[in-house]
């Protein structure tokens, strides 16, 4: 039992890292926003508080979880983490990127087409979609039991799957990345690569705005394979037009 404390210290820690990580992100991205989108967030500063106490609240589910699984890394091998480069061959680390990534994103669209449900959604999906329109402190605003379900998925892979430290830091860095500059309203990367041969197979603010403005389909995280398999991909958004449908209103 000397163990409990040491675990309880630990998820605190992840607490922490995980809220100060969000803080971060999304503030710098919000900064941003206002830098080069000057007044888009004016009119939604109660939104925006009722976004980040969700996301902190977010946060502490995201760092259980994930305080257990780094206690278990560092003190009983419970995971597949390994440190050494040259413990797997050097073909495997942009493999196991790739590999965490489409595995992510198909838990993602599974849970977050259930969340659509009328039950789910009403019982805890509404929370996010009640940001109208998202902001970039919208990328963690979570009901807790939709939280729980994103937060069990990179502490279930590392325990499964072997991934070099280095390389499960890129992929919290593009989880990270990818959530708060999909929420942001407005499109952070080049139109070449949105709407292009690349864009249609990657998601990115313009397709996940259609998301938001519709409340059905685009149900993906990182790629768009599984709405195109499935038949939810309802194409890329217009911030424009948004923006000018909500001035009207």
């Amino acid at each position: 039992m000397d163990f409990i404390l040491p675990i309880i210290f630990s998820a605190i820690a992840m607490t922490l890292i995980v809220g100060g990580r969000y803080l971060l992100s999304s503030g710098f991205f919000a900064w941003l926003t206002q830098r080069l989108q000057p007044g888009k967030y004016d009119q939604l500063k109660p939104q925006m508080g009722r976004e980040i106490r969700w996301s902190l609240y977010s946060a502490a589910i995201y760092g259980v979880p994930a305080g257990i699984v780094a206690w278990g890394w560092q003190n009983a091998g419970w995971t597949r983490i390994y440190i050494d480069p040259a413990a797997y061959p050097s073909w495997y680390l942009p493999l196991s990127f790739l590999l965490y990534l489409l595995i992510h994103d198909t838990w993602f669209y599974w849970t977050h087409r259930l969340f659509h449900e009328p039950s789910w959604f009403k019982r805890a999906h509404a929370v996010h979609h009640d940001s109208r329109p998202p902001t970039a402190w919208a990328a963690m605003s979570f009901h807790p039991i939709e939280a729980i379900s994103g937060a069990i998925v990179i502490p279930a892979l590392v325990i499964a799957i072997p991934i070099h430290v280095g390389v499960l830091g890129l992929v919290l860095m593009t989880m990270t990345l990818m959530g708060v500059t999909n929420h942001m309203g407005w499109e952070l990367f080049p139109r070449w690569l949105v709407q292009g041969r690349l864009g249609k197979w990657l998601i990115t603010a313009t397709h996940h705005e259609k998301h938001h403005e519709l409340y059905r389909g685009n149900y993906g995280l990182y790629f768009r394979f599984w709405d195109r398999i499935c038949g939810t991909d309802i194409g890329l958004g217009d911030f424009d037009a948004g923006r000018s449908k909500r001035i009207s209103q």
